[in-house]
């Protein structure tokens, strides 16, 4: 069930990030490293500025406390055309965002 919270969290945030037209938009970068059960790289830096980073891995493997803990930072241009960056972690303890835009 945590694992399902972890990832729904990460694809809302990949759709706020989204370009408000993505037909104008391209991928200047990408990197995508599986690196097993020891976990994974990705990133992405898109020509609108959209760009995110993320890297996760498995803590506790093979105990009750087992849990996926993802790390990530990413960036868009809002509608007032100021860059945002949010920096996140979603673990055991749920999703968690920070940003200078952000209410604390």
């Amino acid at each position: 069930m945590k694992l399902c919270a972890i990832i729904f969290a990460a694809l809302i945030a990949v759709t706020l990030a989204r370009p408000q037209n993505p037909k104008d938009v391209t991928i200047t970068s990408y990197t995508n490293d599986n690196i097993g059960i020891n976990g994974y790289n990705f990133g992405y830096v898109q020509s609108d500025g959209t760009s995110r980073q993320e890297n996760g891995e498995l803590k506790n493997i093979g105990t009750e406390n087992e849990a996926l803990v993802v790390r990530g930072t990413f960036t868009y241009i809002g509608d007032d055309g100021k860059e945002y960056t949010v920096t996140f972690v979603a673990d055991e303890n749920g999703y968690r965002p920070e940003g200078a835009h952000l209410p604390k």
